[in-house]
This record gives structure tokens, sequence and C-alpha cells, in this order.
């Protein structure tokens, strides 16, 4: 039995970036495994991603997007675009359909404008121009995104909304949780992971229930 994450991950657009979220739990069938999972990876230094399902799978094709990159940028002289990423990470698993990678992806970043897209085990390609929740936790995460998301949100409100979404699912869903939020912020200057204190008040203005 692999490990997998049960998990939130979320992505949402501001004005001028992505925010990407996920919690930190991993599970071992019904074991709580693991409470510091990494499921946000930086790709190239204007995208990155989150997984949600089986870890091994996630990080062979989180390898070929990396090497795939370095690749691009060598030949064409230019980094790829986070449009082009997401076709070939559709591509690849779109590919194994028949025997498909248990892994689910969003991916973020700037082009120079924010861009958004969900990409499904099978190969399903859905640009967002809101938001994208992906993992066990997506309804739960949906409901705070629907009602609070709003056109040209700053860099903080993003944040702020992206981790009241995980955390509602840390709450209620059991296969979601861990020690704390990982938030992953792509602007034009480049991807910058929140350090956990950062994070922490964040999740604190949010479980007080401050606007």
């Amino acid at each position: 039995m692999g490990l997998k994450t049960g998990t939130t991950t979320v992505g949402v657009i501001a004005k001028d970036a992505v925010v990407l979220a996920a919690d930190m739990k991993a599970t071992l069938g019904n074991l709580s495994y693991e409470q510091e999972a990494k499921k946000i990876y930086k790709i190239t230094n204007r995208i990155a991603v989150t997984n949600a399902g089986s870890v091994g799978d996630s990080l062979t094709i989180i390898r070929f997007l990396r090497a795939h990159a370095r690749l691009y940028e060598t030949e064409r002289g230019r980094p790829i675009t986070v449009k082009a990423m997401a076709t070939l990470l559709s591509n690849i698993l779109n590919a194994n359909r028949l025997f498909p990678y248990i892994a689910q992806f969003i991916i973020g970043g700037t082009e120079p404008e924010p861009a958004l897209y969900e990409v499904t085990p099978y190969g399903d390609l859905i640009p967002r121009d809101r938001f994208a929740t992906s993992g066990s936790g997506t309804q739960l995460a949906l409901a705070i995104l629907d009602s609070r998301y709003k056109k040209g949100l700053a860099e903080e409100q993003a944040i702020e909304l992206a981790v009241r979404a995980v955390e509602a699912s840390r709450k209620r869903d059991i296969y979601t949780g861990g020690r704390s939020i990982a938030v992953t912020v792509i602007t034009d200057k480049g991807v910058k992971e929140l350090s956990e204190k950062e994070v922490e008040k964040y999740i604190k203005k949010v479980s007080e229930g401050k606007k």
C-alpha cells in the first residue's frame, strides 16, 4: 500500500500573484502517517504545483516537469510558460490513462499575468480564472472560496482566503490535517514559500474569526 495524501490543496488568483496552499497530512491506509508532508513544489522561478494523491506518482511527474523545464529553457533561450507546462502535464497524464498515475495537480504561475490550471489524473486540463481546489477536502474548501472570492484581490487577501479554505477542511475532513498549512506565493519576482511563523499569523486571524 502506497503513501497517499487525502489532502486539501487550493490555488487563488490575486491581482498580481498566484497563491497556492495545502495541508500537511499524509496517510498510509487508515494510518495518519505524516504531519509535515510536502505538497507544493517549485518547478521554475515562475511556476509551482500542488499535488493530491499518490506521493510516489506525484514526485515522479514533478521530477520530469523540472527536467523538461530546464531543457526547454536551454533549447529556446526563454522560460517555459505556465500554459505550456500545464499542457505537458496534461499530455503525460492522458498518455497513461489506461494505467493512470494516481495524482491530481494544481499548477500556477505568472507569464507575466497570473495563470492557474487544474489537471486531473486522466489529463483533463481546466483553466481557472479565480481559484482551484483538489483533494478530499474540495467541497469544504469550495464553500469558502465561492462565498469569499472577489476579483482583484491583493496578495495578502488571497493568502488569507487560501489559508481560510484549507483550514476549513482541516477542521472537518478526516484526511486533511497536519502540523500547519503550507503557502507559496508566485509573482513576477519569483516563487516564495512562506515560513511557518508567517502562516501562523493567518491561521490565527482566520481562527479568531477576523475579517
